[in-house]
């Protein structure tokens, strides 16, 4: 088990929590730490402790947590440990008995709990040690490290004689605030992949003449840049003579390679100087996950029923990364050329859903030009914060407000009849089996198989629709199972990012029809009931099949009481589509059309008809009455 920091920002403070067996001197070594004095006596368990913020050289504050030793009182030490940014387990260096507990207890316990922080292994009393019983600490330690890969220090100490008791706490502070095990990987004795993805990134963010070589001009202005200190020639002849003695390749003519660059780091963590390697990367936005923190990504705020798009600068810079990268000139990118692109980037993100397989490809999977923004276009759609990290990734260099958009609300846009939306989405509901999925596809011009996979998981198609003045519009369909149709409307604002609503049914299908209409009127009704209203389209999928009894002239009958149009009739295995994706971007467009009106909206807008018809009376006779007191009021005063 490696430990993975449980937080992707950096701690205002430190919590550290103490754990360990009765009488190992766990409340003694804390209170020493506190007072800078061995205590004569203290109590059972102390309560959080906050050490000076002056205790080491780093500023964050400390918040050491006693815990009690009896299994009985251990309830709590669940929840504590997962509030601990470090964890220091406890053994009396006069008993070897509790030195044997740690890893035969305590160290499996925290795994057992899956606890996701540092671990110290900490000896207190080593000055009541036998002296005739003298063992090495890392004989002692070496096993529990290669066992426990979280416990990335070992240390002994003593409170009577406050020998190395504020090393404990250095380092249980370091450990949270300057973690080694997202950097390093033991078991490849190399950086982590992240690690170098990370440095990947500030790398190309200095080599201005992007030729994988840092100049020495380069080297000067990341020094200054990361660190606020100039270097000297002679500093950077020395840098390259000391990466050149490690690695030969780090080092040519024209200046620093990447490996080098690798290399300076590696010296970091070889000499203990994990603060400075992440001051590098804190610099330049990390949290400790090696993603970009929140605050580096200031994505605009929205209402639920707004998207976020790309600017127009945003999509010229990726035509521009697309052309750089497409060095055969074949309008397309293999996805070698994909996983270049992203070599920056803490992981390739469109690898798993819903990115994966959701844009149109050649057979051998490479993509165009086209299938490239729709992606993109997904992305900024679903997860605008990760699409912008992505940008960044990638070295876009566009301020966070002039590379994403935000769209009018919905509402709003229905109000004034038109959308000024770049990137539509469709949301796809049918029965099982009913050919969602192949209309999906069909979309990114995948050929029809007769092969069925039911759909058990939400999925996302994107591309280009152009349009018949010569627009084109990004189309996204999200196509919802149908046994997850419950749960998806469960939520109150699932409709919000709806432009547009496609019910699918199997023309060959009476029951595939019927629960179309029920899935429609399901649909409809939680979107009037909390404020969101779209278009509506009925599709009437395998119409190269014979059609069930009635079909069409039930068809009509629904289209003519919902008050929306009939189905639009398609045959994905015959490549006839009737051009209902153009009829989509069209209904999406004209956001104030093709509403359906069920029974339930129809009732809703009665009785809102009823309650204005009573307020205008009730307006017209207070009117009248006021009218009458007026008239009254004259008539008497004309009398006097």
């Amino acid at each position: 088990m490696a430990f993975r920091s449980k937080s992707t920002t950096i701690p205002k403070e430190v919590t550290i929590l103490v754990i360990g067996d009765k009488s190992t001197g766990k409340s003694t070594l804390i209170s020493a730490m506190a007072s800078d004095s061995f205590p004569s006596t203290v109590p059972p368990l102390l309560p959080p402790t906050r050490l000076p913020v002056n205790s080491f050289t780093d500023s964050t504050p400390l918040i050491v947590i006693d815990t009690p030793s009896s299994v009985v009182q251990q309830g709590k030490l669940s929840e504590e440990l997962k509030r601990a940014d470090s964890v220091v387990v406890t053994y009396a260096c006069d008993d070897s008995v509790s030195f044997e507990r740690v890893s035969s207890y305590w160290l499996p316990e925290l795994q057992k709990l899956e606890v996701k922080t540092p671990v110290l292994v900490v000896g207190c009393k080593l000055d009541l040690r036998n002296e005739r019983m003298q063992v090495s600490l890392e004989s002692l330690t070496t096993g529990i490290m290669d066992q426990f890969k979280e416990v990335v220090t070992c240390i002994e100490c003593s409170a009577a004689t406050l020998y190395q008791v504020p090393e404990v706490f250095y380092f249980a502070q370091k450990s949270a605030l300057h973690p080694v095990d997202p950097l390093f990987d033991y078991d490849t004795n190399a950086l982590t992949d992240r690690c170098v993805r990370a440095l990947r990134r500030i790398f190309n963010l200095f080599d201005f003449n992007l030729d994988g070589i840092f100049t020495d001009r380069d080297l000067y202005e990341y020094q200054t840049r990361s660190f606020g200190a100039e270097l000297l020639q002679s500093d950077i002849d020395q840098i390259k003579t000391m990466v050149e003695q490690n690695v030969p390749e780090g080092v040519n003519s024209q200046g620093l390679t990447f490996r080098g660059f690798i290399e300076i780091h590696n010296m970091f963590l070889k000499k203990g100087r994990t603060e400075t390697f992440w001051a590098v990367l804190r610099k330049f936005g990390y949290g400790n996950d090696l993603k970009l923190r929140d605050d580096f990504l200031p994505v605009p705020s929205k209402a639920s029923d707004q998207s976020v798009e790309l600017s127009g600068a945003a999509i010229e810079f990726l035509k521009g990364v697309f052309r750089l990268l497409d060095t055969d000139k074949d309008q397309l990118l293999r996805p070698a050329e994909i996983d270049k692109l992203f070599d920056a980037a803490p992981e390739s993100p469109w690898k798993d859903a819903p990115y994966k397989d959701a844009a149109e490809t050649t057979e051998r999977g490479y993509i165009s030009l086209n299938g490239f923004l729709s992606q993109w276009a997904l992305m900024t759609l679903l997860d605008p914060k990760y699409s912008l990290a992505n940008l960044i990734y990638i070295g876009c260099k566009l301020m966070p407000a002039a590379a994403l958009r935000v769209t009018p609300r919905r509402s709003e846009e229905r109000k004034k009849q038109k959308t000024e939306r770049n990137v539509l989405q469709c949301y796809v509901f049918g029965s099982k089996n009913a050919g969602k999925s192949a209309f999906l596809f069909s979309l990114l011009g995948r050929s029809f198989s007769d092969f069925y996979t039911p759909t058990t998981v939400e999925q996302y198609a994107a591309n280009n629709v152009e349009l018949i003045k010569g627009t084109k519009k990004t189309l996204v369909l999200h196509e919802i199972p149908e046994d997850e149709v419950s749960s998806f409307l469960s939520t109150k604002d699932c409709l919000a990012a709806c432009d547009v609503a496609a019910f699918v049914h199997d023309s060959s299908d009476g029951y595939s029809w019927k629960k179309s209409i029920e899935l429609l009127e399901k649909v409809v009704n939680q979107g009037e009931l909390t404020g969101h209203k779209f278009p509506c389209l009925l599709i009437a999928a395998k119409d190269d099949l014979v059609p069930f009894p009635r079909a069409v002239l039930d068809s009509f009958k629904v289209a003519q009481e919902y008050k929306i149009d009939a189905p639009i009739r398609v045959s994905m295995r015959s490549g006839d589509s009737n051009n209902v994706y153009s009829k989509i971007v069209n209904a999406a467009e004209h956001p104030h059309l093709s509403i359906p009106e069920t029974e339930f909206v129809r009732k809703r807008k009665q009785q809102q008809q009823l309650l204005r018809s009573f307020i205008f009376a009730l307006a017209g006779a207070a009117m009248a009455f006021a009218g009458l007191t007026v008239r009254r009021a004259r008539a008497n005063k004309n009398s006097s």
